[in-house]
């Protein structure tokens, strides 16, 4: 029997003044209740109960113990519904790790709506993108483009990630819009290295049949900073393959151009995931702001397995490819 039931039934001891009634009011029978009292009494080394034929009277140690499992009882009483208020009630500090681009684009962007609708939560938002142990740094959640494989973690997909093949009007006005991949070789091209393997990211291009393959092209240009490489094709210098929430504004406002229908990386991790320690009880305070963001992209033609991208209006189609 652990300690705290032992307190319990001690407490209904000295509060119905015999073990039969205790053993009532605790659902045990009677020589539970004696043999808990005994085994605190050896811990103790003291007498809480003189016993006799007739009556259980407590000791003053007895009283002094019982005042005090009282109090601790109570308190214990007290923090649980407390943390249980907090775990059920969106309150309390919520600290975000947000990777940059998804961050500055997507997450900066809803804060004010999500802080008037939540007023008691105090946000801690952290935008960078390194993959740090969100456990071993009190991070209640990260949104990643790719996620960490983690046994200790969930990685909830919010959004797939679709790369789309971008240049600006007044690129294509100077320097011509390529008819088949091959074209490529005379065009300039943004790269993007990626911080964590310094290697570049591949590109992919359609062939006559729509079906994208890694195609191997010299960068004209290479940056390792996302929005830096949007507004390098938004300046004219060279095509670059976006992913979507970088594309969006640009191709929006009619910065950019999208030359082909977007593409989707086979690999699992290219999705844009939000990532929290896995618990029993997710607190309301994370729950409300995932369910916030898939809100928000809902709106937007996003969810789980869909982007806004996918309906985008190409430059060229795949059947007009080569001709």
């Amino acid at each position: 029997m652990d300690k705290l039931r032992s307190l319990e039934i001690f407490l209904a001891t000295y509060d119905h003044g015999s073990f039969a009634a205790a053993a009532r009011a605790c659902n045990t029978d009677p020589s539970t209740v004696s043999k808990a009292v005994h085994r605190l009494e050896l811990q103790l080394g003291l007498t809480l109960f003189q016993r006799s034929t007739r009556k259980l009277s407590i000791t003053a140690a007895g009283e002094r113990y019982a005042h005090t499992v009282r109090k601790m009882t109570k308190e214990l009483a007290i923090c649980e519904d407390e943390l249980k208020y907090s775990n059920n009630t969106p309150s309390g500090k919520l600290c975000i790790s947000a990777a940059v681009c998804y961050g500055h684009l997507y997450i900066r962007p809803l804060i004010s709506a999500f802080c008037e609708q939540y007023p008691e939560i105090e946000l801690v938002l952290e935008i960078n993108d390194l993959h740090v142990d969100i456990i071993e740094n009190n991070i209640d959640l990260a949104i990643r483009t790719g996620f960490v494989k983690d046994s200790r973690l969930v990685a909830r997909c919010v959004s797939p990630m679709d790369f789309l093949t971008c240049a600006s009007p007044q690129y294509l006005a100077n320097h011509g819009t390529p008819g088949c991949s091959d074209d490529f070789h005379q065009h300039q091209w943004i790269g993007f290295r990626i911080k964590e393997t310094q290697q570049l990211q591949p590109i992919l291009l359609p062939n006559s049949q729509g079906e994208y393959r890694p195609f191997s092209l010299k960068r004209s240009h290479i940056t390792d900073d996302g929005e830096t490489m949007a507004h390098m094709c938004v300046d004219g210098l060279g095509f670059a393959q976006l992913p979507h929430f970088l594309a969006k504004e640009g191709l929006q406002n009619g910065s950019l151009v999208s030359l082909y229908p977007c593409y989707r990386a086979p690999q699992p991790e290219s999705g844009v995931f939000v990532i929290y320690p896995k618990r029993d009880f997710l607190p309301a305070k994370v729950r409300v702001f995932i369910d916030f963001l898939t809100h928000y992209l809902d709106e937007i033609g996003e969810s789980a397995n869909h982007t806004w991208a996918k309906n985008w209006p190409p430059l060229i189609a795949f059947s007009n490819e080569g001709k």
